[in-house]
């Protein structure tokens, strides 16, 4: 893995206007992704996921906008291209992997149509060279019989194979980065380990590097180098998938994980984080996630905590600010403390050993 960034996300603030006061469904995020790397980004529903995604590629709708912050694409801010500008960056540098591939996808033209075209938009071939080159990438996303099923129209495929025509769109053209949202959501568990297998030699062979939205935690586990935990549009802790699966430090990124399936089949009840994702007009002061925390205390309530470098991650938590010193040594032990699924640790630990 490169040390250059690929794609550089500084200080992101997503701004909705209203008749009732400003909606920030991205509150002053800040990430990088390098060549060659698999950065997973999870939470739960409206933590900001796939409006951080779209904020990449400018695709916001209005009278949303990027309020502040940058965002950087090899060292070159796109977060202010005009939409002529934008329009040549996605295809040809950020590919799109949308979580509705009905609606990526147009029904009135056939497959190949849709794949020669942004082949031919984005590279300098001809029709022939185009049409090849789209028979290689349906066949290279699982697409049985590409060069006949090349000519079907979008309604002549299942669900899953229609996901897999949208990777390959995706992919058509050669990115350099892709931002995959929910990407195996309608695929069956082995269309799911070839997509990841997929995605991978993607970062190996071509140093491209993939933004992978996810509610999934084995895909979390099985894919990606490090993880992005967002919660309430902010980010609650980022670090190394082996760690932050085995060993999450965020009281919220420990919830996610206690309440995730073990993979080896044992009983029991599930752990249930308490309460909900606050909507967009009841952000509570201070950490978001103060309200549903069993470590809160008083600063919590009343101070916003930006992300703190600790080990190789960083975590946007009061427990672990050194100015704290050892007075919640207790808190962080029971936190470390907490387990997860030691079959999801050993996927993530044998996925980064082969990368």
């Amino acid at each position: 893995m490169s040390d250059q960034a690929l794609l550089s996300i500084r200080d992101l603030v997503v701004e909705f206007p209203t008749r009732r006061g400003l909606l920030r469904p991205v509150d002053h995020v800040s990430f990088d992704i390098h060549r060659g790397e698999i950065l997973g980004v999870v939470g739960e529903s409206g933590a900001g996921k796939s409006m951080t995604g779209s904020a990449v590629v400018g695709l916001i709708d209005r009278p949303g906008r990027i309020a502040a912050g940058e965002v950087l694409l090899d060292g070159e801010p796109i977060h202010r291209l005009s939409e002529d500008a934008m329009r040549r960056v996605r295809g040809r540098k950020i590919g799109m992997v949308f979580q509705d591939p009905l609606t990526s996808l147009n029904p009135l033209l056939r497959i190949g149509d849709q794949l020669v075209e942004t082949i031919r938009t984005h590279l300098s071939v001809g029709e022939a060279e185009a049409r090849k080159r789209a028979i290689a990438a349906l066949d290279e996303v699982g697409i049985p019989a590409a060069a006949r099923r090349i000519d079907s129209y979008p309604h002549e495929f299942s669900g899953g194979m229609r996901q897999r025509v949208v990777i390959a769109l995706a992919l058509a053209a050669e990115p350099e980065l892709v931002i995959a949202d929910e990407p195996t959501t309608a695929l069956d568990v082995s269309v799911q380990a070839q997509i990841i297998a997929l995605l991978k030699r993607l970062c190996r062979e071509r140093g491209a590097a993939v933004m992978l939205i996810t509610h999934d935690m084995g895909v979390i586990a099985e894919a990606t180098d490090r993880v992005a935990v967002l919660y309430a549009g902010r980010l609650a802790e980022i670090g190394p998938t082996p760690d932050v699966l085995s060993r999450p430090k965020h009281p919220y990124t420990v919830g996610l994980m206690k309440s995730t399936p073990s993979t080896l089949g044992e009983g029991g009840r599930l752990h249930q984080i308490p309460g909900s994702m606050p909507g967009l007009r009841a952000i509570p002061n201070g950490c978001a996630f103060h309200p549903r925390c069993t470590k809160r205390f008083e600063r919590c309530d009343k101070e916003r905590p930006d992300p703190i470098p600790v080990g190789a991650g960083q975590i946007a938590c009061w427990l672990y600010d050194p100015a704290e010193g050892d007075r919640h040594a207790a808190a962080r032990a029971e936190l470390a403390g907490a387990g997860s699924d030691p079959a999801a640790i050993a996927t993530a630990e044998a996925g980064e050993g082969a990368a």
